[in-house]
């Protein structure tokens, strides 16, 4: 299996990470990110001499003032490598924005969210470019929008529901920055980094770019865009088809189907979290069994729900992670909105080969799916589970499919092909009533409580998206309705939590209104890139009117 090389700056600042943990771990606050975002100041062999040169105590342990000096002389801080920057497309009171927002305390908040993209933008400092051997962060030629907090470079899924805010904004510039920062990883990678950093250039993430070109596109008409974008999606199409993540399955009707899973080209701890990966790797004796453990952490992370009791075999057993050998209903969902778009931007750009061939590719997808996810008796599209990596061809068992439910069961929803079938969405409209997914503040991620932050009670922004939109497009009455609940449950959560502390949160607890949420391996974050633009998007389409009171 593909292994993507580490560099010896990544290796030296993982050595600086267990260090710093052995020294000061015993703080709750630590984060072993934090050490792999610190830039040199000085060239890496010096910086390693000094770090060598440490007085250590008998059990390697170096102390803390002298650990401190250390880092104070030798770095920046995690985070200085990138520049604010007024985005240039930024007004205060945007022309045209929300409209239908007469609430006057929804509508003073909403500016409040507006002006969040002000916080979140950033450039990456020239000295990056200078000497790119001194930095984990890569260089990039746009300005760009990073989620929040820990999360202080550009990622890749957040960035659609980053721009969906920053179209509802009016901010086009700053939007089309951020997908040109994407196509220039795909030209440099052959693929979107899970983000931009020196240690992502292992694995990628939800494929969402050409959805992002599809909604500025339809918001500016900007053909330029779609005929810059179209090869560098091609590109990014071939990665996602390579062999490391194609599957292949004989269905019952002897029919076989291609789909495709998540698979990190990685076979150690994930750099930015090694001291966790490490520890939970313990338990493994031998050393092929902990690479395969290694590979399944960094692919859960590629899918975006890190971490699952999706992915693992015997939840809540975290040792149990085994994604590589989940075949997953939300990653083929994107694939087939990608196919769409692909053969869109070529009909539009004139590519008459390129737009029939995709829309021929994209109807296998949709057979594919009907035929591996779906489930007729469920109502729901069911994450299947591979019996052995190794074969060629997976023989379909219906009892290989994941009964558990999963927020992600729904996604298939969003795409036009399942959400253009009104039948269809009739009975799952039914299935997600009865799913046990919808609380008191929106849609659960599953319904276990597992501590994994992709698990119950956590709802996020996203999955609320993806659900309501595809609820909404499908033009049911009792679909669209359904979609308006959630987002009014989502829009109050946020904002009474926004009114409590005075910030956007990563997450929100969807049991209880008025709550963020918690779990994972990672205090709860804020800032924040997706929360702010699905807020925004929900209020562009649903609006709030002036005599609705927002409490929970």
């Amino acid at each position: 299996m593909a292994v993507t090389p580490s560099t010896p700056l990544l290796s030296f600042l993982q050595r600086l990470q267990q260090t710093a943990f052995e020294t000061l771990g015993a703080a709750s606050d630590f984060d072993p990110k934090t050490y792999v975002d610190l830039p040199l100041n000085f060239s890496l062999s010096d910086t390693q001499s000094a770090f060598q040169n440490l007085p250590r105590s008998a059990n390697g342990s170096v102390p803390v003032q002298s650990l401190k000096r250390f880092l104070q002389a030798f770095f920046g801080g995690a985070g200085d490598d990138l520049l604010y920057l007024d985005p240039p497309d930024f007004v205060p009171d945007p022309v045209g924005f929300l409209p239908k927002v007469k609430h006057p305390l929804v509508r003073a908040w909403a500016l409040q969210l507006h002006s969040l993209w002000k916080n979140l933008t950033r450039q990456i400092s020239p000295a990056v470019q200078a000497h790119p051997h001194l930095h984990t962060l890569l260089p990039l030629p746009a300005s760009l929008v990073i989620p929040g907090s820990r999360f202080r470079e550009v990622y890749y899924w957040d960035s659609y529901w980053v721009i969906r805010g920053l179209l509802a904004s009016k901010m086009h510039h700053t939007a089309t920055a951020i997908v040109t920062n994407l196509i220039s990883l795909i030209e440099e990678y052959g693929f979107v980094l899970n983000g931009a950093r020196a240690y992502y250039t292992n694995r990628s993430q939800p494929p969402l770019l050409s959805a992002m070109i599809y909604e500025i596109y339809g918001s500016t008409g900007d053909m330029q865009l779609v005929k810059r974008s179209l090869p560098a999606l091609l590109k990014e199409y071939e990665f996602w088809n390579s062999d490391i993540h194609k599957v292949t399955v004989l269905d019952a009707q002897g029919c076989t189907h291609i789909l495709n899973r998540y698979n990190a080209m990685w076979d150690k701890p994930r750099p930015e979290s090694s001291i966790m990966d490490e520890a939970s790797a313990s338990n493994f004796s031998s050393v092929s069994e902990k690479q395969q453990f290694y590979r399944d952490v960094a692919s859960a992370a590629e899918s975006g729900w890190d971490f699952s009791t999706r992915w693992m075999r015997n939840p809540p057993n975290f040792t149990t992670m085994a994604t590589t050998s989940v075949v997953p209903v939300d990653l083929n969902a994107f694939l087939l909105g990608m196919e769409l778009n692909i053969a869109f931007f070529a009909k539009v750009t004139g590519d008459n080969s390129n737009a029939e061939r995709f829309l021929e590719i994209s109807d296998h997808r949709k057979k594919a799916m009907n035929s591996v996810f779906w489930n007729a008796n469920k109502k729901q599209w069911l994450d299947y589970w591979l019996s052995n990596k190794c074969e060629d061809v997976h023989v379909w068992e219906s009892g290989h499919q994941n009964q558990n439910v999963f927020a992600s069961n729904f996604v298939p929803l969003w795409m036009k092909p399942f959400y253009s079938d009104t039948s269809l969405v009739g009975s799952v409209v039914e299935s997600l009533k009865t799913s046990g997914l919808i609380r008191a503040a929106g849609f659960a991620t599953s319904l276990t409580d597992s501590g994994q932050q992709w698990d119950f009670p956590n709802g996020w922004a996203p999955l609320q998206h993806m659900l309501v939109e595809g609820l909404l497009k499908s033009g049911l009455k009792e679909a669209r309705s359904l979609a308006e609940e959630i987002a009014i449950r989502w829009i109050t959560t946020n904002y009474i939590v926004y009114k409590k502390t005075g910030v956007m949160h990563e997450k929100y607890n969807v049991e209880r209104c008025g709550e963020f949420g918690g779990g994972g391996e990672y205090v709860p974050q804020t800032g924040f890139g997706w929360s702010n633009g699905v807020v925004l998007a929900f209020l562009e389409e649903f609006g709030w009117p002036e005599d609705r009171n927002i409490e929970c």
